[in-house]
């Protein structure tokens, strides 16, 4: 058995022993999930479901990648901006449903936060040796980015790609599985360009979110969170940036692309003529909802787009 098997299985069963053990307190605490009252109405019957279980999946991914780090020490970068991030997610959680604090961390703050990890992580890959190149799937070849144009870029890439994951996290199972797809994908991808390092990680990642989606799927026993959707898209941008392929990222997740150009959108049209909608309610598997399509049609049906986006993504390099 090979070292990303081993990964992965270790972190599927300790993600589903941790997960028994702390749904229940979540549970206990009354960390649960606030509906709003102008989404799908059968949303509603999701209030008080425990939240913040990204915890579980924070916590497995952390301790794996600690022990594996001792052999595979290039898996601690992106170790620490998935904690990173999983930190703030926990910070705005942790206000907003055990301090009751509906507004949680500030965006500013939370955006601040972010970027600071993000640029910190970018400089890091400049200036110890992993360099610049990116591959471009068009030219289907690597070309090498100026400095001053790779450290914005990238920095955008990652707070585009993290938000939007966290844009996607609202049907059961739906952000979860889709990561699942994208780090198998990467998993697979960096085994086949010899970087076991990532190839590791991507699978203690996928493993994770394996254990996390036998409670996260409809009906979802439990919800990650900010804490889970925000380290899950650090996991898999820093994960892309260290392949050099945040393009091929764009690509694979065009769901989460999708779903935070549906909020731009409906938001911009929103504004520019006082009031109109381009969609029944944005993100954009809300309004598939209020269209009539049931969740449990939405969310297999984001996942097989998302495969075949990953097969694409395997095609391009």
């Amino acid at each position: 058995m090979n070292i990303q098997i081993k990964a992965l299985l270790s972190a599927f069963v300790a993600t589903v022993v941790l997960g028994m053990i702390v749904i229940p307190i979540l549970r206990k605490l009354k960390i649960g999930q606030v509906v709003r009252d102008d989404g799908p109405q059968a949303h509603l019957k999701k209030s008080g479901t425990p939240t913040m279980g990204g915890i579980i999946m924070l916590l497995v991914i952390l301790v794996i990648s600690g022990v594996v780090s001792i052999k595979y020490p290039r898996i601690l970068p992106v170790a620490l901006v998935t904690l990173g991030y999983g930190l703030i997610g926990f910070i705005d959680d942790f206000k907003k449903l055990v301090l009751k604090n509906p507004k949680g961390l500030s965006p500013s703050l939370k955006m601040l936060g972010l970027i600071v990890i993000a640029v910190a992580f970018v400089v890091y890959l400049v200036y110890s040796g992993f360099g610049t190149e990116t591959y471009i799937p068009i030219l289907k070849q690597y070309i090498t980015v100026p400095v001053w144009a790779y450290i914005p870029c990238s920095v955008f890439i990652i707070l585009a790609c993290t938000n939007s994951l966290n844009l996607t996290d609202g049907l059961d199972g739906l952000a979860s599985g889709i990561t699942t797809i994208i780090m198998i994908f990467f998993a697979f991808v960096a085994a086949m360009y010899g970087d076991k390092e990532m190839s590791v990680f991507s699978s203690i990642v996928a493993g994770s979110t394996i254990g996390f989606l036998i409670f996260n799927m409809y009906p979802a026993k439990v919800f990650m969170g900010d804490t889970g959707s925000l380290a899950l898209g650090g996991a898999f941008c820093s994960v892309a940036l260290i392949l050099k392929m945040p393009l091929v990222l764009v690509v694979v997740a065009g769901i989460c692309v999708i779903e935070a150009l549906s909020v731009i959108l409906q938001v911009t049209y929103f504004k520019l003529t006082n009031g109109k909608r381009i969609f029944k309610m944005a993100p954009i598997h809300h309004h598939l909802e209020l269209s009539g399509y049931k969740e449990t049609t939405i969310v297999p049906a984001f996942w097989l787009i998302t495969v075949v986006l990953c097969l694409v993504g395997v095609w391009i390099i």
